[in-house]
């Protein structure tokens, strides 16, 4: 089920709130919300493919008999929970590589090998990636002994919870089910409920009028086969980039305010990634809560910076060959992460041979300007299904199948594509190098009372919705407006796909 579909909009999501509520109001209890929202999610996902909620609940109950053994196997770090965490997480990634990646290297052996070996067509578990890495994050912590979990229904609610369940955000348990236990969980906010519904408005928005608008131009240039030209090369580059952006930060968007209008606030995910001024900020900016996942639980344990420079480069291109490698099975995704990896080595290198001396106003544009066009370079390959296509993209953005161009023939409707593109990269790049992200915009109005006042949900003090200027009111009118009027043909999130 997409959050972006009439169905989500029009039932689910009215009686999953409306029971939620209708529960919170009947000093229901902690478990009888915990039971409904568990429910409730396990439908979210075998929505789109009931089968498929086999393998989900499969994974549940091993993990969570899994953590509780480890748990009984003596005190943390001991060497039985040692053994007991290694064989889960061999078998999570077992089951993780043959869904997501028996294909790719079945291929890979044929190609190597000259065999003609088949693999059957597997189809991808939905958020089989999110699921995996959040339970291994939770098998960590209860080998660490940061949490112990005795309950299976929450365990259940932990990782199914419909707003993070397809698409993350990543998460951990101390930090998202102890909201879950609190008396006030299932009141009514008004301030959470606002500002919940101003975040999902403007993901919807971001997500069905921005992102969906750019997908004309990036399939031809891609998918077509024929070498672009420059302007034909950067504007599907360019497209791309902004389209991926705008699809995730819109889910992470709609993810928040689904979940903070039930009173549970979850990590924010995406801050600004185009503002960034080198890889590494990009990377504390992009998919926050995977790039912790990877620096806690696999760049830190192998060692991170505490074993000299060059350990430490190796580490960072591990980690992003990883990185790549989760995102996606092909050379194409591994390609993405080793570019990233790289990066970050001259990043960091760079710095340490420049110092800690402050950037002027021409350097930070540099800075700025350099690290874009690197992400939009690693998109190409993010986004090419092969390395021919992948190449001629590239060849095409540095000018050799001809720079291009378009004769100003308002009748002829290249050009008006063509005109509209670049007038709306014109309009978008600005936008999100300079103006506020959602969350900076939502908590212009978000406020938090002085504690005294109220004991409210999700902090010492309540929460309160400060009214905004009209003008504003109306223009969250239009985004909401036309973010609903565009839901009547509902298009998957990219990120539904790794």
């Amino acid at each position: 089920m997409l959050f972006n579909s009439l169905i989500f909009l029009l039932a689910f999501a009215p009686v999953t709130f409306g029971v939620f509520f209708a529960l919170g109001r009947a000093n229901a209890g902690a478990r009888a919300i915990t039971l409904w929202l568990a429910l409730t999610s396990l439908v979210f996902y075998a929505w789109w493919l009931p089968k498929h909620t086999l393998v989900l609940l499969a994974s549940i109950v091993l993990n969570y008999l899994v953590g509780r053994w480890i748990v009984h196997a003596g005190a943390p770090k001991s060497l039985p929970a040692r053994r007991v965490l290694a064989l889960a997480v061999i078998s999570n990634l077992a089951a993780l590589g043959y869904y997501k990646y028996a294909g790719f290297f079945v291929a890979t052996a044929t190609t190597l090998l000259g065999q003609e070996w088949q693999v059957p067509a597997i189809v991808l578990p939905l958020g089989i990636s999110f699921f995996t890495f959040t339970q291994l994050a939770y098998l960590v912590d209860t080998y660490q002994g940061k949490v112990k979990e005795s309950d299976f229904l929450r365990y259940l609610l932990f990782v199914t919870y419909f707003p993070h369940l397809v698409a993350g955000p990543v998460i951990h348990h101390k930090d998202v089910m102890p909201q879950f236990e609190r008396a006030d969980v299932g009141r009514w906010c008004s301030a959470n409920v606002a500002a919940g519904a101003a975040f999902f408005m403007l993901g919807l928005f971001k997500k069905v009028f921005i992102a969906d608008s750019l997908v004309p131009y990036v399939g031809p240039v891609f998918d077509g086969g024929a070498a672009p030209q420059l302007l034909h090369a950067w504007g599907a580059a360019l497209a791309y980039s902004f389209q991926l952006y705008f699809d995730f930060s819109g889910y992470s968007d709609m993810a928040i305010g689904l979940s903070l209008a039930l009173n549970v606030r979850l990590p924010y995910n995406f801050n600004s990634p185009y503002k960034a001024l080198s890889i590494a900020d990009f990377w504390k900016r992009w998919h926050i809560s995977l790039s912790t996942f990877l620096r806690d639980y696999l760049y830190i344990p192998l060692g991170g910076n505490r074993c000299g420079g060059v350990r430490r480069y190796a580490n960072l291109l591990l980690t992003m060959l990883i990185g790549g490698m989760w995102h996606g099975a092909g050379w194409t995704f591994i390609v993405w992460g080793g570019l990233h990896g790289s990066y970050l080595v001259i990043n960091h290198a760079w710095q340490h041979v420049r110092g800690q001396r402050s950037a002027g106003a021409a350097e930070r544009a540099a800075a700025w300007l350099l690290t874009f066009v690197a992400v939009v370079v690693a998109w190409v390959f993010f986004r090419a299904h092969d390395f021919a296509s992948a190449w001629s993209v590239i060849a095409g953005m540095a000018g050799l199948h001809g720079v291009g161009g378009f004769t100003l023939n308002l009748a002829d409707a290249q050009t008006l594509d063509y005109l509209a593109l670049f007038g709306a990269l014109a309009v978008l790049l600005p936008a999100v190098a300079a103006l506020p992200n959602s969350q900076q915009l939502v908590a212009r109005w978000l406020v938090q009372e002085p504690a005294p006042r109220a004991a409210g949900v999700g902090g010492s003090g309540a929460l309160a919705w400060r009214s905004p200027p009209l003008w504003v009111a109306i223009a969250w009118g239009v985004v909401a407006a036309v973010g609903l009027m565009h839901v009547s043909q509902p298009t998957q999130f990219l990120y539904f796909n790794f």
